[in-house]
């Protein structure tokens, strides 16, 4: 059973993933979506469309609190790769500062749950993307808020294209829950947690992930 008037806060809804929840969330209709933008690209032709946007740097502290107030979940996908380090993103920035400052607006503003995109492996962290995960599932799992973390493995649409050595892998049974994941698949999951607010304080990778993506009729 949906529960009841939820509303969305989308942090990273300008990247592959959040580009793709925002598509299926407005197609739909409900439930109402609040974008998080960066003031540099208020102005896009990608983001003019949105009804609702939240311009505002993260920094922004007390902005950020107001903005944030009547939503009931915040989703955070924000996360940056090693090639974008040139541009100055950086694992600490990116992905932990970021969940850091989204956490203390939350609690602020009287968020319920907050749904944060993680990775396959986060669990145990080896090297720093991974490491970097691990430490934002902590301030998530320690922000006192209910939380739902998701754990995908490799992404395919958009510019995600699969090693078909990958793909041949994951079809083998034992590897059947690391096949790669649709972006169509991930955020329609997103939205699901999202709007039923469960599970709570879980983790969803592997059986679990797959059982959500099924129920979601992604």
């Amino acid at each position: 059973m949906n529960t009841p008037s939820r509303h969305l806060f989308v942090a990273g809804a300008t990247g592959a993933t959040g580009r793709t929840l925002m598509r299926q969330a407005l197609s739909r209709g409900a439930p109402p979506v609040l974008a998080h933008v960066r003031p540099k690209s208020a102005d896009s032709d990608l983001v003019r469309p949105w009804p609702h946007k939240a311009v505002v740097e993260l920094s922004d502290g007390e902005t950020l609190v107001e903005m944030m107030r009547g939503c009931t979940t915040v989703l955070q996908l924000i996360g940056t790769m090693r090639k974008r380090f040139g541009s100055g993103d950086t694992y600490e920035s990116s992905d932990i500062g970021t969940t850091r400052q989204l956490v203390e607006a939350a609690k602020r503003a009287g968020v319920d749950h907050l749904v944060l995109l993680s990775s396959v492996g986060a669990g145990r962290p080896v090297g720093a993307y991974l490491k970097a995960k691990a430490e934002a599932e902590r301030l998530v799992r320690d922000s006192g808020i209910p939380w739902t973390v998701v754990r995908p493995p490799a992404f395919e649409g958009e510019y995600h294209h699969i090693n078909p050595v990958l793909r041949a892998l994951t079809r083998l049974p034992p590897l059947r829950n690391m096949r790669p994941i649709h972006l169509d698949q991930l955020a329609a999951v997103l939205l699901r947690v999202s709007e039923q607010r469960a599970p709570l304080n879980q983790v969803l990778e592997g059986d679990t992930l797959w059982a959500e993506v099924a129920a979601a009729g992604a």
